[in-house]
């Protein structure tokens, strides 16, 4: 008997073991704060990530600003260009966002110096174990308590409590919101609605102590980005601006500073098709077994209805694991994705199974989330556009 090769060959699966895991410890978000903090005398706070300590330290984030992103643009950002070589601590190498790489997790893990796994907040949405719902922990609906949610104390409190001038200045509308309670506060919170107003008061903040730490942020890299796409007039615009203020801000550090221009995760425009762009609601097979659907379109926490979880796994796998790496919860969090420990009251937060996307393709759903189906830039799994971010360095 005569075996003969099917017309079309199967799709590889990919391996969830294979899935280039952050450098939690080394070269993530999460250790950049502790090193900083460290340098500046506050005790127990080390890492394994090796910054120059400074007296007066700032730390401006940019959303949305994927290494990658920056690499490819340096018309756009001449200044940010310049800086790249300065990268972790004169390497230039770049930092890993975290799993998954998105603003809500990235910002408590900049924050509190952890990983998702330990600080909780493990995706743009996920379960409430406590009442079965879908909590959004950027908008941070449904309510829940901010402190029980995310119990750990923020670097900026630490460093507060040792005598360090800390404050962070952004945007006023973020002063009173949950995620900046339980993620970015300690000291004191100052509120200017332009860049430029953003950074005179930060450079002004970090000569106010012979000891400071000052945080800034922008936002509208990342905007721009999920309405337009990468790829946009208008997304280039907005890069050109931030440069500019990055500059602004670095002209006028005070003596014994370094600044350190960083971001929360990069991103990739995904195409308006069918293949691209696969709908969980119109899906059947993807939907078999599913209580809940977390996460976004490129980082998927999936919820399955008691029993079925196995069952669920192997569907996804079969449907999309060419494309995604998909894992069970067990899986993921033996491979670390996020973290090197995951606390008990987080694990039932993350989904029964795990999907990470790694070609160009996202599981929309747009009966449940239509404003996010309808983005044209997206982020969140572990891609090197994704997940590499700066961190540039500029010293006086």
């Amino acid at each position: 008997m005569v075996d003969i090769a099917p017309a079309w060959p199967e799709p590889e699966r990919l391996d969830p073991l294979g899935a280039p895991v952050p450098r939690y410890g080394t070269g993530a978000l999460s250790d950049l704060l502790p090193t900083v903090a460290a340098g500046l005398g506050v005790a127990g706070l080390a890492t394994g990530l090796e910054l120059a300590p400074a007296d007066r330290v700032c730390v401006f984030l940019i959303d949305g600003l994927g290494w990658e992103l920056l690499r490819a643009h340096p018309e756009e950002a001449p200044f940010l260009t310049s800086l790249l070589g300065t990268s972790c601590n004169g390497t230039g190498a770049p930092l890993t966002a975290g799993f998954p790489s998105t603003t809500a997790t990235s910002l408590a893990s900049v924050g509190t110096g952890l990983p998702p796994g330990a600080h909780g907040l493990p995706g743009y949405t996920c379960e409430d174990p406590a009442t079965g719902a879908l909590m959004n922990q950027l908008r941070w609906y449904p309510w829940t308590d901010p402190y029980a949610w995310q119990p750990h104390p923020t670097v900026f409190q630490l460093a507060d409590a040792a005598g360090i001038h800390t404050c962070q200045v952004s945007a006023p509308n973020f002063e009173h919101t949950p995620l900046t309670k339980i993620a970015l506060s300690g000291g004191t919170f100052h509120g200017r609605l332009s860049g430029e107003e953003r950074m005179d008061l930060a450079a002004e903040q970090l000569a106010a102590g012979d000891r400071s730490l000052v945080y800034t942020y922008y936002s509208e890299v990342d905007g721009k980005g999920h309405r337009y796409g990468v790829n946009s007039d208008a997304w280039r615009g907005q890069l050109m601006y931030v440069d500019r203020l990055a500059q602004r801000l670095a002209e006028q550090l005070p003596p014994r500073s370094a600044l350190y221009v960083t971001a929360d995760h990069g991103m990739i425009d995904i195409p308006f098709d069918p293949e691209s762009r696969i709908d969980f609601d119109e899906d059947w097979e993807l939907r078999a077994g599913v209580r809940l659907l977390g996460g976004e379109g490129r980082a998927r926490h999936v919820y399955a209805h008691h029993g079925a979880a196995a069952d669920v796994l192997a569907v996804w796998q079969e449907v999309v694991g060419d494309q995604m790496w998909v894992a069970s919860r067990e899986e993921a969090i033996a491979a670390g994705w996020f973290g090197p420990r995951v606390d008990d009251r987080v694990r039932a937060r993350i989904g029964d199974v795990v999907a990470a996307a790694h070609a160009d393709m996202v599981i929309i759903a747009t009966e449940r989330e239509p404003r996010e189906s309808e983005m044209v830039g997206m982020h969140g799994s572990m891609t090197p556009m994704e997940q590499l971010v700066p961190l540039l360095e500029v010293r006086t």
